[in-house]
């Protein structure tokens, strides 16, 4: 595993990185790691950009950033007001951070059962939590949302059809990726609010070199944190499915897998999504013969312990491996 930045080897950030005045500050600028254990064979490049670096540990500290920026420029938030918003998690935590920054409170309206440690990190930052149906999903969150707001007269960010999300991803996470590393040939990142998708579309449509952008999504009646399956009939607003070239479906059993391997591989620990991107990216670079293929790490997988992503696959190293006459215990 090596930082990339233009060459190999070397700091994605420099001696600026060191001080900041402020947490939002250090928002963005994540470093992409190439992954050579993961590549399929030698004439691919394998990337994972490492969101993990945020301040909140996600991507999500992007679009909270920029949505809170945007309502504040505009004048429809002031210190002092109730923000609510629907979230899987990462975005409510996010805006959470953002908010008790800033002086503002949140409502995060989520499923019931999200994880325990997101649940945890929206109570850490001071968010008020309303559960709701898990069976239905993010769409169940985003309808008990729209009726609060109603209700309370409350503002709505909406990261599934805040122009600010995709804006943000334009700006900083596809700019950071083509300063870095030009030479990309194919980006792929997960199907959920579609903000990364389409922001970083549009801007590679404009360089030098062609990118193709291909989405991953669950599997048909699979669940993975954070991706969603538009087959099950909500298409976000602000995902524009003409900027993809192509999209790829996972199982829930491949991302956890490619999770997996991740950490014991690469020494990087992320969250299911991320596995499933990877998992798309290994697939695409086995069938080029040559290229750099990126795809977006979005969070650490510390988030999801509590649902055994860390359990072992089975196979002949789980139980008593004999190391040197010893017996050791895998746990």
């Amino acid at each position: 595993m090596s930082t990339l930045r233009g060459v190999p080897g070397t700091s994605a950030q420099g001696d600026s990185a060191a001080r900041h005045p402020y947490v939002p500050g250090v928002i963005g600028d994540t470093p992409l790691v190439e992954l050579t254990r993961l590549a399929p064979h030698p004439g691919v490049r394998l990337l994972g950009k490492l969101e993990t670096t945020n301040p909140s540990g996600s991507s999500k500290d992007r679009i909270a950033q920029a949505m809170i920026d945007v309502a504040e420029h505009r004048g429809l938030i002031a210190p002092g007001d109730t923000i609510v918003e629907p979230t899987s998690g990462n975005t409510g935590i996010a805006l959470a951070m953002i908010c008790c920054l800033r002086g503002y409170r949140l409502v995060a309206v989520i499923p019931e059962n999200a994880t325990a440690e997101r649940m945890a990190m929206l109570e850490a930052f001071g968010a008020e939590i309303v559960p709701t149906d898990g069976a239905r999903g993010s769409a169940g969150a985003i309808e008990v949302a729209e009726r609060i707001a109603a209700q309370h007269r409350l503002y709505m960010p909406y990261q599934y059809g805040n122009p600010a999300n995709p804006a943000a991803h334009w700006a900083t996470t596809a700019r950071e990726i083509l300063r870095d590393c030009p030479q990309i040939d194919v980006f792929v990142a997960g199907i959920g609010s579609g903000g990364t998708l389409t922001g970083c579309a549009r801007r590679f449509r404009k360089h030098a070199r062609p990118i193709t952008v291909i989405g991953c999504e669950p599997v048909p009646g699979h669940h993975i944190d954070g991706l969603r399956n538009l087959g099950d009939g909500f298409v976000p607003p602000v995902l524009d499915l003409r900027l993809l070239d192509n999209r790829h479906v996972v199982t829930s059993d491949q991302a956890a897998a490619m999770s997996r391997r991740l950490a014991l591989e690469e020494g990087i620990f992320v969250g299911p999504s991320s596995g499933a991107v990877m998992h798309t990216c290994v697939q695409v670079a086995a069938s080029l013969a040559t290229g750099t293929v990126i795809g977006m790490l979005f969070d650490g997988g510390w988030k999801y312990l509590s649902q055994g992503l860390t359990a072992p696959d089975e196979g002949p190293l789980t139980g008593r491996v004999p190391t040197g006459g010893a017996d050791v215990r895998r746990s």
